[in-house]
């Protein structure tokens, strides 16, 4: 997801705010002033009209109220591609159920006192004011897609009439820069598509141009190269569409749609796009905020005694040969990693050498070795525990992970990903995970990589909170045995 459809559609919850408030705070106003009949002077009842103070809070909580509501429809949806038209009808449903339930409050509870002249300034004015501010915003966004700032970059797997369709309805939408397709056989045949290059340079064109979308048109392909292609658009985050003529899909995160009439099989993209990211990196952040001041305690008590339990550093940040450490975090980026040392100084090397016939994860790419003579006796307990997994809370607050998702690896391990694996580097790597808690290292890397691919494409807020809560009996039961 681009930037500028994050940052749109964020900025209409602020846009909104202050809108549906100035609009609850100018009916007030105008109440004071003005009646609905003109040239008819109505009675001012002070007793059933709120002071400005009392109206202030009000005006909060109906504001809130509002955006909760808007929120419930999908009001703030990241995509730039959608109608203004539809946009307004949520505004006008959202604001028909906001009604509904302030008017319901009103005559079944009766706790405040309230102005039904005000309240109905206060519902055309909102409706007004928040249709204004989406269309100041809808006209912002055009006028930077002129400038090609927030277009989607579009290619086009095939060569066919159905191929020229597309390329010609697309060319027609502002938010789409189609940038042309590519064939089996650099086929010009076709003058309605601009044809540039060949699909076996497929990877080569898609960095060159910044592809972020990809339509394929071609159904004929092999079903290996299909699944190269699949593979592909998921390890680098790009939005997959196919226009099929008969498809056997074996993919269960796919959703159909059409578009000027002709079938769109569409990956469905993970939840944690546009709003899912947002929550999840403001529950990462304060997670991990408040993990490093409540354990403070803990984290110095472990530091004594690892110091008092063996020579060597508190932490293992730094290789035998003096690099920092690094695990391999979203989309492949590597980043520095922190945890308590376990380990005998100057032993992590031995995994690959002395060691390397000890590894019982010979199933994948993964390394672990069985009775590890490297570990120290109170690295042991922080092992069984996860308690030398601590210091990563601050990977967490910095970005570079997550309080849940799959297990960071090296990258000496990354490097042996199979194609469909490389799926999991599209989330951070988290402190805990449902491979974790499913079978922590007991699982075949197999299973693990399935594992955490339903949890990208199933990821809600309450999975993370009862991964988190099921992480704590894990731990407390290894402890015990």
């Amino acid at each position: 997801m681009k930037r500028s459809e994050l940052f749109f559609g964020f900025l209409k919850l602020p846009v909104d705010f202050i809108t549906i408030f100035s609009s609850f705070l100018l009916a007030y106003k105008l109440r004071q002033i003005s009646d609905f009949i003109p040239f008819v002077q109505l009675p001012l009842n002070l007793e059933t009209f709120p002071v400005s103070e009392q109206f202030r809070t009000l005006s909060i909580i109906g504001t809130l109220i509002f955006i909760v509501i808007l929120i419930f429809l999908g009001s703030y949806s990241f995509k730039n591609t959608s109608k203004f038209n539809s946009e307004i009808k949520k505004v006008i449903n959202a604001s028909i159920i906001w009604l509904m339930i302030i008017i319901t409050y009103y005559f079944l509870i009766r706790e405040f006192p309230f102005s039904r002249l005000t309240l109905f300034y206060s519902w055309i004015f909102a409706v007004t004011f928040i249709c204004f501010g989406r269309f100041i915003l809808k006209i912002i966004q055009l006028f930077l897609l002129k400038w090609d700032i927030g277009k989607r970059k579009i290619l086009i797997i095939g060569n066919n009439q159905i191929t020229s369709t597309l390329f010609h309805h697309l060319q027609k939408i502002p938010n789409y820069n189609v940038i042309g397709a590519v064939s089996e056989n650099n086929d010009f045949s076709n003058t309605n598509v601009k044809i540039i290059g060949r699909i076996d340079n497929l990877e080569k064109i898609v960095k060159k141009e910044n592809i972020e979308e990809i339509i394929q048109t071609k159904s004929d392909l092999s079903s290996t190269r299909n699944l190269d292609i699949l593979n592909y658009c998921r390890e680098n985050h790009i939005q997959y569409h196919f226009v099929p003529d008969l498809m056997e899909v074996h993919q269960t995160n796919i959703e159909v749609s059409t578009f000027k009439g002709l079938p769109l099989i569409t990956l469905k993209p993970t939840a944690l796009d546009g709003w899912g990211k947002i929550i999840k990196r403001i529950t990462d952040f304060f997670g991990a905020l408040i993990g490093l001041i409540l354990l403070s305690p803990i984290f110095i008590i472990i530091a004594i005694i690892i110091k008092l339990d063996s020579k060597g550093p508190i932490f293992f940040n730094r290789l035998d040969n003096g690099e920092k450490v690094k695990r391999v975090g979203q989309y492949g980026k590597p980043f520095n990693f922190i945890k308590f040392r376990t380990m005998k100084p100057n032993s992590d090397s031995l995994r690959y050498s002395d060691l390397a016939l000890n590894n019982t994860r010979i199933d994948g790419p993964l390394i672990k070795i069985k009775n590890d003579p490297r570990i120290t006796g109170f690295g042991k307990f922080l092992r069984k525990t996860s308690l030398d997994e601590l210091p990563q809370l601050w990977s967490v607050l910095k970005g570079d992970m997550s309080l849940v998702g799959p297990r960071p690896h090296l990258p000496e391990e990354v490097a042996k990903y199979k194609n469909y694996q490389k799926f999991v580097l599209t989330l951070k790597p988290g402190i805990t995970g449902l491979a974790q808690i499913s079978g922590r290292s007991d699982l075949k890397f197999d299973e693990e990589v399935k594992l955490d691919t339903y949890y990208i494409e199933n990821w809600k807020i309450r999975l993370d909170i009862k991964i988190l809560i099921k992480t704590i009996f894990v731990i407390f039961k290894k402890y015990e045995e």
